[in-house]
């Protein structure tokens, strides 16, 4: 694997392990530290969760510009992204009332917004076509060990001190901090250009896509992306704009937009666990570790399935794993296994869409708007999810938890049906409008 998995790949794979380390130990302890600890309504935290969920899709494209403007600046404003967020952790020591905590977590979602579309892009670029879902696989499986040891370091802050809480927010701005350092030091200022696929290699793929094959365009494409890419001579905002004329894109866009509209956050199910199963407070914080064991197994044999049968197809699929965990958490059944199954089947859905989303949207985006057209995406996913983070809160304070996420399931089903409707499914070569 090491051998078609460039060391880029890895080098910000350790980036996003240690940032990981730090932002899911905020993560795992902020539901409770909320709700619990200063006592919010479930509409309260419905607002606060959108925020750190959703803010940063005001800013994901002003990043996936900057970095596509400045022809190298990929590193540059992803290490802004992560300094910004990094940053916001101390001040979690100050914040006590809803109005502070919202601006601190709307900044570290600021910082996470500049961050992830440069930072996809790099990963894009370094990787060929035919191994991108892997690479991108094998980044999010390092970015999930660090998912996996936040809340376990969040734990044993919370049993071994006093002040756990304030111990917690300490040490995640230490460990950030050593995050930006790693990015500075060891990440590639650019990323060479993946090599050019073969014709035979694209009309392989073709096939596997379920596409039909444009011999005239299989010609064409075999000179590789970068031909494709070169027809951008300008990264302008209008022109990163112009990308939803690609069919594909637009596809992508709007099935990710409406999906993300009916996937619960992940505070949500926790919550919804912690209360069905009477979860005590000091073992909330190791919840989120069975969604990360997952994702972290499966994150890399997913990619390679995804590279294999088509990742449309892995992508609806994750959906479906989570909407049978919706379905579990509707049920009557209180039995032990429950929450291994619901976490097994959360952590399955982000190894299934997560990366292989990316991988799906960088298909269809020329090179030098990569990081706009990654973003475009990741914006109308983050936005969506910010609404719905908005939605649950309020369903769940007016009509309960049974009833907002009985809601969810239904409109996710119907997304996902609405997504296979939609899928992907361009000429070889469909220029922009």
């Amino acid at each position: 694997m090491s051998a078609t998995i460039a060391p880029t790949v890895f080098a910000l794979g350790a980036v996003s392990l240690i940032t990981d380390v730090s932002s899911e130990m905020v993560t795992a302890v902020l539901p409770l530290y909320l709700v619990t600890g200063l006592g919010l309504s479930p509409l309260g935290f419905g607002l606060l969760d959108g925020i750190y969920n959703g803010f940063s899709a005001l800013v994901r494209l002003a990043g996936g510009h900057l970095a596509d403007r400045g022809g190298g600046r990929h590193k540059w404003i992803a290490g802004l992204g992560y300094g910004v967020s990094a940053l916001c952790k101390p001040l979690l020591l100050l914040a006590h009332t809803l109005t502070p905590i919202g601006l601190i977590l709307a900044a570290d979602r600021t910082g996470k917004g500049l961050r992830t579309a440069p930072r996809d892009a790099l990963i894009s670029l370094s990787s060929t076509p035919e191994n991108r879902g892997r690479a991108f696989g094998v980044h999010r499986a390092m970015d999930t060990a660090g998912a996996l040891l936040g809340p376990l370091v969040a734990f044993l802050i919370l049993r071994a001190t006093v002040d756990g809480y304030d111990a917690v927010f300490a040490v995640s701005f230490c460990v950030a901090v050593v995050g930006v350092l790693v990015l500075v030091l060891f990440v590639p200022g650019s990323s060479s250009t993946a090599a050019p696929r073969t014709e035979k290699a694209v009309r392989e793929k073709a096939v596997e896509d379920g596409r039909a094959v444009d011999e005239r365009a299989v010609g064409e494409k075999a000179v590789g992306e970068k031909a494709v890419g070169e027809k951008a001579v300008r990264p302008t905002l209008r022109a990163a704009f112009a990308l939803l004329g690609r069919r594909d894109l637009r596809r992508v866009t709007v099935c990710a937009l409406l999906l993300g509209l009916a996937t619960v956050s992940d505070s949500f199910v926790y919550l919804l666990l912690q209360r069905r199963l009477g979860v005590p407070d000091r073992w909330f914080a190791l919840l989120p570790l069975g969604t990360a064991a997952a994702f972290l197994l499966l994150a890399v044999p997913l990619g390679r399935l995804a590279d294999r049968v088509g990742r449309w197809r892995v992508f609806l699929g994750g959906h479906g794993a989570l909407l049978t965990a919706y379905a579990l958490l509707l049920t009557s059944w209180h039995g032990t296994a429950l929450p291994y199954a619901v976490l097994l089947l959360h952590g399955a859905f982000y190894a299934a869409t997560d990366g292989v989303l990316m991988a799906v949207a960088s298909d269809s985006v020329p090179e030098q708007l990569r990081s706009s057209g990654l973003a475009l995406v990741q914006t109308g996913q983050a936005a969506a999810r910010f609404v719905c983070s908005l939605g649950f809160g309020a369903a769940w304070t007016l009509w309960g938890d049974r009833t907002a996420l009985t809601a969810s399931a239904v409109a996710l089903a119907v997304c996902a049906v609405f997504a296979f409707t939609l899928r992907p499914g361009r000429p070889l070569l469909e220029p922009a409008s």
